[in-house]
């Protein structure tokens, strides 16, 4: 599945129970995607599902508040 340039990352330290690490890595390995690309999917679908939409590259530094 082709995905489009999502322009520069942030990283972020991010601590996880083991059990929880091992079902992702699980889960990742069935989805053919990596660790980290299964986190952000993972967190996508969750924010989607509580009504929070985010495009790809949306950046923190993006103004907020309507257009001039």
């Amino acid at each position: 599945m082709a995905r489009p340039h999502l322009g520069p990352r942030r990283s972020y330290p991010l601590r996880l129970d083991p059990a929880l690490l091992a079902a992702i890595e699980r889960l990742a390995a069935a989805e053919i995607r990596s660790v980290n690309g299964q986190i952000e999917a993972l967190l996508r679908e969750a924010l989607v599902a509580r009504g929070i939409g985010v495009k790809a590259g949306e950046d923190d530094a993006a103004p907020r508040g309507d257009p001039p």
